[in-house]
């Protein structure tokens, strides 16, 4: 399947005329391959490196400008004055950056990875720090591959992007981000962390654990509970369908942020069952957890979601 002109009624881009301004996406996994149908919809000069040969055959076909040519397409990055969107998983990162160095080291640089602080200190080690401001879309699904790609899958979603850098290249990441139809907010690498901690990386922790407790038949579990399950379940667990190796990445790459809201429900989680077996009571945190998901929805409200 090909993503063209029919999208282009959906492109958010700022520019008054079509985009001109060259974009390098690293990485065609969900987000990645995501983005570079996206903005190739949008009409940017949009191009893409993957590592594995199917992934690029795979996008190829679907009419995207893609190679497995690293060196070769950081080249052409560097001659295009290509904004870099570094896409892979976070333990690829170094690997990746040290190629942009070598090839490509005067390119604008963002990448789209879920952890901020670990990549910042990657980009500073590399020496490209001065060309970097670092994003991160906060949209996504369980699944991952080029199969999974949508050129939809950003609109209305936050694209957070990092305080402090050049505003030249700030604008650029800026306005593809507006152009997948995502709402930019900047906010500094510590607070992304933190806040992703909370949001994304535990909740998929505890995703992993009510997955598992479901199959433990000495609690009750096993394929009775699951052929029972329903909504609560499939809605509690759906992250848990992640690729293990991405979940472990951000969850071990975010491990200062993680520890501190991982160690936070555990001990209300503890104090519930305290006193659900002294007290026969779980009111604590139902009417706690209540009030916080209103607060949510109040926030989402606000934000017209």
């Amino acid at each position: 399947m090909t993503y063209g002109s029919d999208m282009n009624s959906n492109c958010q881009s700022p520019r008054e005329k079509s985009p001109s301004q060259s974009v390098c996406v690293l990485g065609l996994g969900l987000i990645g391959g995501s983005l570079l149908r996206r903005l190739t919809a949008c009409g940017y000069p949009a191009f893409g490196w993957n590592r594995s040969t199917a992934t690029v055959e795979q996008a190829a076909a679907d009419g995207m400008d893609v190679s497995g040519d690293l060196p070769a397409t950081l080249q052409r990055a560097a001659g295009e004055d290509a904004l870099l969107v570094v896409a892979v998983p976070l333990f690829a990162v170094p690997e990746l950056l040290a190629q942009i160095a070598e090839y490509a080291p005067q390119c604008p640089l963002t990448d789209v990875v879920s952890v901020k602080v670990q990549v910042l200190r990657a980009v500073q080690e590399a020496g490209l720090a001065a060309t970097y401001v670092g994003s991160h879309p906060m949209a996504g699904t369980e699944n991952s591959g080029w199969g999974a790609t949508d050129p939809s899958l950003f609109e209305n979603a936050t694209w957070v992007v990092m305080t402090g850098g050049a505003e030249s290249i700030t604008a650029r990441v800026r306005e593809i981000s507006e152009a997948t139809g995502a709402v930019v907010v900047e906010t500094d690498p510590v607070s992304h962390d933190g806040a992703v901690a909370c949001i994304s990386h535990v909740p998929h922790l505890v995703a992993e654990a009510l997955s598992v407790a479901a199959v433990t038949e000495q609690v009750g579990g096993g394929d009775t509970a699951l052929r029972l399950s329903a909504g609560s379940f499939r809605d509690g667990t759906r992250v848990a369908g992640s690729a293990p190796a991405l979940v472990r990445a951000m969850c071990e790459g975010n491990r200062e942020a993680v520890l501190p809201v991982l160690a936070e429900t555990i001990a209300l989680l503890q104090q519930s069952y305290d006193e659900l077996s002294q007290q026969g009571t779980c009111e604590t945190l139902v009417e706690a957890g209540y009030a916080a998901h209103q607060r949510y929805r109040t926030v989402m409200n606000e934000l017209g979601r």
